[in-house]
């Protein structure tokens, strides 16, 4: 079955650093696709690649079957995109910011406004309708962004470290939101650097780092094929510890322990 989304031997470099080298990967529909990798991994590089944003040196990427850049307008209109940062517009109320996203996509007022109330209702901000994003927790806006993403009833959506900064509770409800999509069919392409997140929506991913795929498959195929059944941790004042091996161990022995502080 052809992809619903390819990326062939990307490469991106500024000056002498090569931030994305020669990665390739693709999306089935109706799977989740997790990039995960340490900060400075090259991850939202290569999703600005992805979404146009940014010019490969050289490689392909395709996107509905159709080549990114060149019919960029018409993959975008079958595209969500969710950023890392806050886009939305301070001025706006709630439902004023996905009715203004959706004029992006040359929908029709009466179209979006259909769409808003079911909208706000997934995203659990129907309370928040008339309230501007100044007044919402930070577990709101991004629930907000998803929401206004997904107002063009994209087939790909696109999110990139989806839950940083938020609080244990947020987090669970973005997952819950992300995990109902899926139900319906959507396809997600996903950044993190959170394992638990990847492990808990990833049907597949490839783990990268300094740009260059590391390793790719489902997270229990991977977490089997490369570590030990069991891990043992110690822990001051408990002792030597036994637990299952996770995707958080893989992730420190392909790119270590060190603290990350570049982005």
């Amino acid at each position: 079955m052809t992809p619903l989304f390819e990326a062939t031997n990307l490469i991106k470099s500024y000056g002498a650093n090569k931030v994305v080298d020669d990665l390739s990967f693709h999306i089935a529909r109706g799977e989740c696709f997790g990039i995960i990798g340490p900060n400075g991994a090259g991850k939202t590089t290569t999703l600005k690649i992805c979404l146009g944003q940014s010019q490969a040196d050289s490689g392909q990427v395709e996107a509905f079957g159709l080549d990114v850049p060149s019919n960029l307008l018409a993959v975008k209109a079958r595209m969500g995109v969710v950023s890392q940062f806050d886009t939305l517009d301070p001025d706006f109320s709630c439902e004023e910011n996905i009715l203004a996203y959706g004029r992006y996509y040359g929908m029709r007022d009466h179209a979006i406004k259909e769409r808003i109330p079911k909208l706000l209702g997934f995203a659990a901000l129907t309370h928040k309708a008339k309230a501007r994003p100044g007044e919402l927790s930070g577990g709101m806006k991004r629930r907000l962004s998803l929401a206004r993403a997904l107002v063009n009833e994209p087939e790909l959506l696109v999110l990139d470290e989806p839950t940083t900064g938020l609080d244990p509770q947020a987090r669970h409800l973005m997952w819950e939101r992300l995990r109902e999509l899926l139900s319906t069919g959507m396809s997600i392409l996903l950044t993190t650097h959170f394992m638990d997140e990847a492990e808990r929506l990833c049907s597949r991913l490839c783990m990268i780092d300094h740009g260059k795929k590391l390793i790719e498959g489902t997270p229990r195929s991977l977490i089997a094929e490369h570590l030990p059944p069991e891990m043992t941790e110690d822990i001051e004042g408990v002792g030597v510890l036994k637990r299952r091996s996770n995707l958080e161990d893989l992730f420190f022995k392909y790119t270590g322990r060190q603290m990350r502080m570049d982005s």
